[in-house]
């Protein structure tokens, strides 16, 4: 526990810098716009009835990307895609941005702060389809974030000559691989459009119509290292270690459907069995212990690294090695994350909100933290699963992934509405 690296890990860690960019890109701060009143934005009933114009055109856009899934670091087609659209809805669009990153710029007609919405593009990598897969596929809901994302820029496109403020939508590649973030960071995207906040919705396993909402909760993020072991009989050693290791573990990976519903259940339950977890696994490769795990809250890194020391320094001359800093957990803002509730309820009723009281899912990560590591904001779940579906057909990187296309407009409208309102803030 006094080990230098050890003590760095008990803060957090950020990871994305931000460099310089070339001169000449369309990225806007702050613009001006109206509102219904001071510090409130659009009308929520405005934005619905934009939203249910572009119905239609939305469910068409999803199912042409569907169609044409492209894995991390290979958005060529969506990006172009996204830029057409936002283009054609007159935005400012600066694309490149991060790799196959697009920026759109919605400018208000009247004064306030710049807000973010986030989607990502990519689809999931055969090798991280639940069971693998022969080809990468939209497995995870990217091809409905994007949609939304279009979907909110030409709602508030629409609208802008009622909007305060600046809205940037941010279409992201790789998030799968957790580099695409990094990437817009460091290519300036937060620095240029200097936001102030950040927001993001993600399929969830809940029903669709319902949002969870994490405040002061989020994603794990992911530690990795490794034990070397000598001697003869260090492969037979090595998978000794490796069990005993495994044994840290408070959580295990799903085996079924009935798992993943007492994970989801897990999640919504106060001071549950989600509060604080690791989920670890360790593998044997000849006199060699690979370790890979996640845990929460992110200060439990700590712990973990000391407790597998201490465990491989029972095996004379093993050598503990952790390469770098964990990839950092999401941990999204409380303040933000139960404003957010609060719009919520008032624009689809109470019913409509799940607040969660874990880290979920506890095996995922998610790149959104490093946003958040700059600026505040939210990540919240959308529900997408249809009634009497399993929940399979609604949980991220299972083949049968089949979201229900209603959530489309559920979340258009909450996150248009939303971001209208937080760029109107005084």
């Amino acid at each position: 526990m006094d080990r230098p690296e050890e003590r760095a890990l008990a803060r957090r860690t950020v990871l994305a810098g931000t460099a310089a960019v070339g001169a000449g890109l369309a990225w806007g701060a702050a613009g001006t716009a109206g509102a219904t009143g001071r510090g409130q934005g659009l009308a929520q009933e405005a934005v619905d009835a934009e939203a249910a114009r572009l119905e239609r055109a939305l469910l068409a856009l999803r199912r042409d990307l569907h169609r044409h899934p492209e894995p991390p670091g290979c958005e060529r087609r969506t990006a172009g895609v996204v830029a057409r659209e936002l283009r054609a809805a007159g935005l400012a669009v600066t694309t490149g941005v991060g790799g196959h990153g697009v920026v759109g710029v919605v400018r208000g007609a009247r004064p306030g702060r710049t807000v973010a919405y986030r989607a990502d593009m990519d689809a999931v990598p055969p090798q991280d389809i639940v069971g693998g897969g022969p080809a990468p596929a939209h497995l995870c809901g990217h091809d409905l974030h994007t949609t939304m994302g279009v979907g909110i820029a030409r709602v508030l496109a629409r609208l802008r000559h009622h909007l305060s403020g600046t809205v940037v939508l941010l279409f992201q590649p790789a998030e799968e691989s957790l580099s695409g973030a990094r990437a817009m960071i460091d290519a300036g995207v937060l620095d240029r459009t200097r936001v102030a906040e950040i927001h993001a919705l993600h399929c969830g396993p809940f029903p669709v119509g319902r949002f969870a909402t994490t405040a002061g909760f989020g994603l794990p993020g992911q530690d990795k290292g490794e034990v070397a072991l000598a001697g003869p009989d260090a492969p037979e050693a090595a998978r000794r270690l490796a069990a005993q290791l495994s044994a840290l573990a408070t959580v295990a990976l799903p085996d079924g459907p009935a798992d993943l519903e007492r994970l989801v259940a897990d999640a919504r339950t106060p001071a549950g069995p989600l509060a604080r977890f690791v989920a670890l696994q360790s593998r044997a490769r000849e006199a060699t212990v690979g370790v890979s795990y996640r845990c929460w809250p992110q200060e439990r890194y700590v712990e973990v690294r000391a407790e597998v020391r201490r465990i491989a320094a029972s095996y004379p001359g093993a050598v503990v090695r952790f390469p770098g800093d964990p990839f950092p957990a999401m941990v999204s803002p409380e303040a933000e994350g139960r404003a957010l509730a609060r719009h919520l309820r008032r624009a689809f009723g109470r019913s409509a909100v799940t607040p969660l009281h874990a880290a979920f899912p506890p095996f995922s990560g998610e790149d959104f933290a490093l946003y958040l590591d700059h600026v505040p904001g939210t990540f919240t779940f959308l529900g997408v699963r249809s009634p009497g579906a399993p929940i399979t057909a609604s949980y991220p990187h299972y083949p049968d992934f089949a979201p229900d296309e209603r959530a489309i407009g559920l979340g258009v409208r909450a996150m248009a509405g939303w971001l209208a309102r937080r760029s109107a803030r005084s």
